[in-house]
Parts: structure tokens; C-alpha cells; sequence
């Protein structure tokens, strides 16, 4: 069985850890509706992305 050779140092531990955080979401308003929605993806609420309707809207 894999034991380790010497203990993991609180210091070591914490710099493997350190991109393990949880990062707070990005939401911008939608030009058409104002609702927010996540940069990139289509508005959940109006379907709108880019300047035009590419989905339709969710009830």
C-alpha cells in the first residue's frame, strides 16, 4: 500500500488547495429584457442573444 515519505506541510497543503475555491458567478443584465443572465448565453427569460431572438422565450 502507498504510504507518503514525510507529512504534507499545512503551507503545502494550502498552495494545492488554492485554485479549489469556488469562484461567485458573473450575471449581466439583458439589453432586451433586463433580466439577468450569464455573459455568452442566450436570456433565459426573452431568448435574446447577440441583438436578435434565437430561442424561444421560457414560460
Amino acid at each position: 500500500m502507498a504510504v507518503p515519505k514525510s507529512k504534507i506541510s499545512n503551507s503545502r497543503r494550502g498552495q494545492r488547495r488554492s485554485h479549489d475555491a469556488l469562484r461567485a458567478s458573473v450575471s449581466q443584465e439583458c439589453p432586451n429584457c433586463g433580466e439577468l443572465k450569464r455573459p455568452h448565453h442566450v436570456c433565459a427569460s426573452c431568448g435574446h442573444y447577440d441583438g436578435r431572438d434565437v430561442a424561444e422565450a421560457e414560460a
